[in-house]
């Protein structure tokens, strides 16, 4: 927005009916939002044009669906042995609705007596019954919801595992983390912001447009959900930007608004400073933030999809209500948001204070700019190094607490059924309409079931062109030993005239990350183009367009560095409550999207506050300590109450959300210190004259009046001495 821009001045004539009007209006949306989350997806984790995807489909249209979902373990409690409550488990499981089930259920009492030991436990206690659902991922998990009430048994113990069941684990905890950390949340955001500001209208507004934010994305989201699959995780993604977003953009707003005020100005003229300045830089942030989400709506899985859609959802509300409620409530309120003040002057002290202290770092980075920018690149190089070992791994059981039921009944799969998985399923395709000859079938059979890792093979069925053969693994399925049997299957050559395809739920599973693997470079790829288009814009310089880029990168990897080195190598994941191994690829793809989004982000706070000095007179130094001086209060404040919001996320019972929560805070914390601060003027004082390379003129400013001049019309004059005040 622009000084004297029509939309600002009609907020300001209009204040309390334009603040009416966007309050019902999200209130009113939010109430039809909050029915979302019973709407939304419970799957999405596979990619439907992969190989396995496509073989699945395949044999579900020729002979029905054979990829279990759900394993149900019976363990006779009352003094009956395994034997002895067959009847019992065999009329429960007659109750099943036929429509759930896309064949009949495979079970101990069942099968053929060599198949039967492979479906008791190692120690005869406990029997398992295999059930296989119709429908797609989000069908087969909600109707394992229905079906978990319908299989007790009375003196027997049911438990459930699979990956249905796993799944439903994960949404189950994901909500009840949700409400949690809400609740945790929004008092901890008071005190702190009652710490920044001071006072208690200034603390309580940020919350209330974090509020209205956090209902808006939800009805955004059930939008969505009308035209695309949304998964149930993307509430809790939209409540964390959402609210996160919406409290800073709240600080600066606010913040530039009473320093308006003090220097005079009357609530209008301050309101329109403020947004002439904060909210273009609010509006300017939110787009890049959005770049930043951008790359995931690639990925082709729906459940990485979703995410994006959260994130762009929560970033573009929360932009919208800080740019049209905010300032109507600051014209209402005026002078009296400095009410229920519980520190007179404070303010000022510590503003004048963090001005020094940030100026001050900046002048002494200047001094050695090598020797600062050499050492903090050190330094970063070693929290980098461990992500050349990471790898990307799939939903599954570990993830979820110890004493879940879902990971217990899988674990009890893993470790006491030697049959208990879902297998491999290959199909044996003739390059003619003919069926494969008798003597390839046999040979990819024979090949099969000579692979490591599988107890069995055997031709399934077989019809028009093409024959299954289905192999029974050893190991339990989506497990590094199961994938090293998937790979071994895969590498078998096709007999003569025929094609081989694999499908099944480890195939899937592979196949998903496999994808994800080879979307990434894509996604990085949009995120810098786009970013790059969008700071371009802003500073008029190429040189500190790439710079901004190139820090974001050195931010992202060294916080996945970190990550590596504790969710995969294990140091001090015991203490945090995790399983060590790879990195969930599903959010490790989210944490990648919103650091570098915040990294841009805190990237052009500083930068635009140097290229103005800059464009008003000031040589590189002289920016430099301006910008520093007059942003890092903020930017600090900012991540401050940003790590806030995300670390009561951390505190989640699910691995993958504590993946989340700690790989955004350490990006804040890597970014918002060391880069963002001693790093970047660095490299600006380094290259000097370079910086402004292609710059013909003024950037997209914060600050500048019509006159040209710096803050309140301020000229050169002032930038050796005491820095004008913030414009955020």
């Amino acid at each position: 927005m622009s000084r004297g821009s029509p939309v600002v001045d009609f907020v300001i004539a209009r204040a309390r009916w334009v603040l009416v009007v966007v309050v019902a209006t999200v209130l009113l949306a939010g109430t039809w939002g909050l029915g979302v989350v019973d709407e939304l997806s419970l799957g999405g984790y596979s990619d439907p044009d992969s190989e396995s995807a496509q073989v699945d489909a395949l044999v579900e249209s020729r002979f029905g669906r054979d990829v279990p979902d759900i394993a149900v373990v019976y363990t006779p409690t009352d003094g009956r042995t395994v034997d002895g409550i067959a009847d019992a488990v065999g009329t429960s499981l007659a109750g099943i609705d036929a429509g759930v089930l896309a064949r009949d259920p495979v079970t101990y009492w069942t099968v053929p007596d060599a198949f039967a030991p492979g479906l008791r436990s190692s120690d005869g206690k406990s029997a398992l019954a295999v059930l296989t659902l119709t429908g797609d991922e989000d069908r087969r998990v909600k109707s394992y919801q229905d079906l978990r009430e319908k299989l007790t048994i009375d003196g027997v113990s049911v438990q459930f595992g699979g990956f249905s069941a796993v799944v439903d684990a994960y949404n189950e905890q994901a909500r009840a983390d949700l409400v949690r950390a809400e609740t945790i949340t929004f008092p901890i955001l008071l005190v702190l912001l009652l710490i920044v500001f001071g006072g208690l209208v200034a603390a309580g507004t940020p919350l209330v447009i974090g509020g209205l934010s956090v209902l808006a994305s939800l009805a955004v989201l059930r939008a969505l959900n009308t035209v695309s699959e949304v998964s149930v995780f993307a509430t809790n993604i939209a409540s964390l930007v959402g609210l996160g977003m919406a409290v800073d953009y709240s600080l600066f707003v606010i913040t530039r608004f009473r320093e308006e005020l003090r220097n005079g100005r009357g609530t209008a003229d301050a309101v329109r400073r403020t947004m002439y300045t904060a909210g273009r830089t609010v509006a300017f942030s939110a787009l890049l933030l959005i770049c930043g989400f951008i790359g995931m709506l690639i990925f082709p899985q729906a459940m990485i999809r979703s995410l994006g859609f959260g994130g762009m959802a929560a970033v573009a509300v929360a932009a919208v209500i800080s740019l049209t409620a905010l300032p109507a409530a600051l014209v209402l309120l005026g002078p009296r948001i400095d009410s229920l003040s519980w520190r007179t002057g404070a303010i000022d002290r510590g503003e004048a204070r963090a001005q020094k202290f940030w100026g001050t770092v900046a002048d002494r980075v200047m001094r050695r700019p090598i020797l600062v920018a050499g050492a903090i690149i050190g330094v970063l190089a070693v929290l980098s190094a461990p992500i050349s070992g990471v790898a990307l791994g799939d939903l599954d059981h570990t993830g979820l607490p110890p004493d879940s039921p879902a990971r217990i009944a899988t674990q009890k799969l893993i470790s006491e059924f030697t049959l208990a998985n879902s297998g491999v399923t290959v199909v044996v395709e003739s390059v003619t309409d003919a069926p494969p000859s008798p003597a390839a079938v046999a040979e990819v059979a024979d090949a099969v079931g000579r692979a490591d890792g599988v107890a069995a093979a055997f031709p399934s069925g077989s019809a028009d062109d093409l024959t299954v053969v289905d192999a029974i693994m050893t190991s339990a399925d989506r497990t590094p030993a199961a994938l090293a049997t998937l790979d071994a299957i895969r590498s078998i050559p096709a007999p003569a005239g025929t094609t081989l395809r694999v499908g099944g739920s480890t195939a899937q599973s592979e196949d998903g990350i496999d994808a994800i693997y080879s979307t990434i470079p894509w996604m990085l790829a949009i995120m810098v183009l786009a970013t790059f288009t969008m700071t371009t814009l802003a500073f008029r310089s190429i040189v500190l367009s790439l710079k901004a880029i190139a820090m974001a990168m050195v931010s992202l990897a060294a916080t996945f560095g970190v990550l590596t080195w504790i969710f995969h190598d294990g140091h001090g994941s015991g203490l945090i409550g995790v399983t060590a191994g790879p990195l969930q690829s599903t959010m490790s793809i989210l944490v990648m999207a919103v650091v570098f989004g915040l990294s841009t982000d805190y990237e052009i706070f500083l930068l635009s506050r140097i290229v103005e000095a800059h464009d008003n007179g000031a040589t590189t130094r002289e920016a430099v300590h301006i910008g520093a001086a007059c942003t890092g209060r903020i930017v600090t404040a900012a991540a401050l109450l940003l790590i806030s919001v995300t670390a009561f996320f951390s505190l989640s019972e699910l691995s993958m959300m504590r993946l989340v929560g700690i790989g955004i805070i350490v990006g804040l914390v890597i970014d918002a210190t060391i880069v963002r601060m001693m790093l970047v003027p660095a490299l600006v004082t380094l290259m000097g004259n370079a910086n402004w390379w292609w710059h013909p003129t003024p950037p997209l400013s914060t600050s500048t009046g019509q006159d040209g001049a710096g803050q309140d019309g301020a000229g050169v004059h002032e930038l050796p001495g005491t820095p004008a005040p913030a414009d955020y």
